[in-house]
């Protein structure tokens, strides 16, 4: 690892004018290439103290052993050499897209004296039009199917275009008129030419004026009793229709546009571009890079126009560039856009319209890309086996972490504090063991309280569940101690329905829409003190089965983690590592919480959001797992998946809050009768003035529940007025809180 001030240049040495400058390293390779309006100011911030440079930045720059600059005139001249070394030495530390799939272009190869319109991949060649990409090469086959008809170019290969010359017999689309058979001669090369051009000027857009020169002919062929020629062009004009219509029309004042999209995490990023022309979506491509250099999203839109445009010009380029983020030197960028266009070019971000809804759809495009991307490589049991093997290396445990239990915590500035626990079983989500918290020990904002009642709660389940079965007994307190309770000092959710007497309750809830536990059997069902009301085994005579006689061995409030249906008990299984959404005081909270209950051998270790590093208890240091490591991917997916699951959680039960009324509280009182009362009264606040008397004259409210209405709207304190966060004014209480 190079020492960046062995080859630090001096102040002086460095030009403060435009250039782009290249890191290399002690092999002489080129590692790094960027670009700057003031060399000097960009250079020396990569030679600040270590500490302050972003992890990606360090990594680079101790890898380094030399820096050289190259000056030129403008920005523009800039962006242009930082393309052209980027293309020519594949820096291993810049922002580099690969496809995530070869996507096929409709081509007409007009540098030919005969051109010919094929599919093609790959690298793009000089001299041909292309058009697209298209999602499928069937989607190109029928769209030039349709067209030939109207435009019979020739679309054979030059093997098969010589062997018709040589024989003077056309292939069989000549002779079904959907080739004009220029290898027999039956057009010149010029005419040949002239069709390949209109096929072109239709793809590009430019479709009204064919369409109504067929319906002109088409009605001058009738007019003078041609009948068959009127017919067939008719199918011409509803050929080119049913070609266009392959594409919707997105933009209605036929814009030339391209919208690029971006979805990144803190690994990776995928591109979507929509290429509009003509008001109609003519082609679609994704990318995905690995973000291996501190960039933000201006940054890799900036990359992207460059990789996007770089070898292209004229119309290749559109009128009109949107994107979710203007790059830092948006000036520059526009003029090497318009340079390559040969006309100007308006790159900006949309605002409002169709276009702002067009760029909504390609960011969902985006966002289900980089989620197809995660899914797939999570999906490969190989990189999972690899991903659970770096993990047990990096943490130092004695074997892959087979089930993992992940935990975050989620609130809205102290309010409505909740916790979740997702479960990856053999590095895939299983989303039946997923459990949600309240926090209910105490309130406000403090995520290290919070994590260790969580921990805790979970955890005493699990000891109870051991318990229940023998394989584990409560230890005597120690000398001095108070002995340990029997149920959790820390309420639990009270919705929630505890799964055995005596158990504590713990707020938790599956992954599923309906999101309620199933009750207990009740102490007065014979079920619940007679083992043969669930378990026939009780009733057989050969009586000697002790598993006829212990009610454990048969109660599926009391058997061995598993209900009589199969199904495993809430909290049942141990994980093999605890992971936290947080840093080192997160991780001390859930050490602590385990020690508290003499459990010493779970792992336990916490995620960092910023730096994607690893802390593990009583480190000072953090484990630092590398960019590309499976096992770090790992632990992100895990950790992601943990504050999705919380923040839903957490809006859910603002949003039910927000909606809740005093009314909910009075006993017998349904929706019909509030919606009645709200509607006579107008609002919750006139109610709550209301007298028990009035009230009685609401339809259907007798006198006993006026009084209960009465009593509970007394006994809730009014609440804040709520505030329009547009206006600014104060919102009146108009419907109980009941929409």
């Amino acid at each position: 690892m190079a020492d960046p001030s062995s080859y630090r240049p001096s102040p002086g040495q460095i030009p403060d004018s435009p250039g782009v400058y290249k890191f290399r390293d002690e092999h002489r390779r080129v590692i790094y290439v960027g670009k700057a309006k003031n060399l000097r100011q960009r250079v020396a911030n990569y030679f600040q103290d270590l500490a302050h440079l972003h992890p990606r930045t360090r990594t680079m720059v101790t890898t380094a052993a030399s820096v050289e600059w190259t000056v030129v005139s403008t920005e523009v001249e800039a962006l242009q050499l930082e393309y052209t070394w980027i293309k020519e030495f594949d820096p291993r530390f810049n922002v580099k897209y690969r496809d995530d799939k070869s996507y096929p272009y409709l081509a007409v190869t007009l540098n030919e004296e005969f051109p010919r319109v094929q599919v093609m991949r790959g690298a793009k060649k000089k001299g041909v039009r292309y058009f697209g990409p298209y999602g499928h090469a069937w989607a190109i086959r029928e769209t030039v199917d349709l067209m030939l008809r109207v435009f019979p170019v020739r679309t054979c290969s030059a093997g098969v275009f010589k062997n018709a010359a040589r024989t003077g017999r056309p292939c069989l689309l000549g002779y079904i008129d959907k080739c004009s058979a220029p290898c027999v001669g039956r057009v010149t090369p010029e005419e040949h030419r002239e069709l390949a051009e209109d096929f072109c000027d239709f793809m590009a857009g430019r479709t009204g004026t064919y369409i109504r020169r067929l319906e002109k002919d088409m009605m001058q062929a009738a007019e003078e009793m041609e009948y068959e020629r009127a017919a067939r062009l008719r199918d011409d004009a509803g050929a080119l229709k049913r070609a266009m219509e392959k594409s919707a029309v997105v933009l209605a004042d036929a814009t030339d546009a391209d919208l690029i999209a971006v979805a990144e995490d803190e690994l990776e990023a995928a591109l979507q571009i929509f290429h509009v022309r003509g008001g109609r979506v003519r082609g679609q491509r994704g990318w995905v890079t690995d973000k291996v250099e501190a960039v933000d999203t201006a940054g890799l839109v900036e990359h992207a126009l460059q990789q996007l445009y770089g070898e292209e010009r004229g119309d290749a380029v559109p009128k009109e560039v949107l994107v979710p983020a203007l790059p830092e030197d948006t000036a520059a960028v526009s003029q090497w856009l318009a340079e390559r266009r040969g006309s100007q070019v308006s790159l900006r971000i949309p605002q409002r319209g169709d276009k702002k809804d067009l760029m909504t759809t390609v960011q969902r495009n985006a966002q289900q890309a980089l989620g197809l991307h995660k899914t797939k490589r999570a999906s490969d049991l190989t990189t999972r086996s690899r991903a659970l093997e770096e993990i047990a290396e990096a943490l130092g445990l004695d074997a892959a972490p087979l089930r993992i239990e992940c935990y975050d915590i989620s609130h809205l500035q102290g309010d409505d504090v909740v916790a979740s626990m997702v479960v990856f079983e053999d590095g895939l989500a299983r989303k039946s063991e997923y459990r949600r918290f309240q926090i209910k020990g105490f309130e406000g904002q403090d995520d290290v309280r919070s994590m260790h009642e969580v921990i805790g709660r979970r955890f005493k389940r699990y000891l109870q569940e051991k318990e229940r079965t023998g394989e584990w007994e409560q230890p005597p307190p120690v000398s001095g101690e108070a002995p340990h309770p029997a149920q959790s000092p820390l309420d639990p959710d009270p919705t929630q329905v505890p799964s055995a007497p005596g158990s504590a309750q713990v707020s938790s809830l599956p992954d599923s829409p309906q999101g309620v536990q199933a009750p207990a059997a009740d102490a007065t069902d014979p079920r619940a003190t007679d083992p043969r009301a669930t378990d026939p085994r009780a009733t057989d005579p050969r009586a000697t089965d002790p598993r006829a006689t212990d009610p454990r061995a048969t109660d599926p409030r009391e058997g061995d983690g598993r209900e009589d249906d199969g199904r495993p008990k809430r909290f049942a299984y141990p994980p093999q590592l605890v992971v936290v959404d947080g840093g080192q005081p997160q991780v001390a909270a859930a050490r602590r919480a385990l020690d508290e209950l003499g459990i010493d051998d779970i792992a336990v270790c916490g995620l960092a959001k910023r730096l994607e590093e690893v802390w593990l208890p009583d480190d000072d240091d953090p484990v630092v797992l590398p960019r590309s490591s499976e096992g770090l991917y790992l632990l992100q997916r895990v950790r992601d998946e943990a504050h999705r699951f919380a923040i839903t959680y957490q809006r859910s039960k603002r949003a039910k809050r927000i909606r809740s009324s005093p009314l909910d509280d009075v006993a017998g009182l349904g929706e019909t009768r509030k919606q009645a009362l709200i509607k006579h009264f107008g609002s919750v606040k006139k109610l709550r003035q209301a007298t028990i008397e009035e009230i009685c004259q609401v339809p259907g409210i007798g006198r006993r529940t006026a009084e209960s209405v009465a009593a509970a709207l007394a006994a809730a304190a009014p609440a804040a007025p709520a505030v329009n966060t547009a206006t600014g004014e104060i919102m009146e209480e108009d419907d109980g809180g009941t929409s």
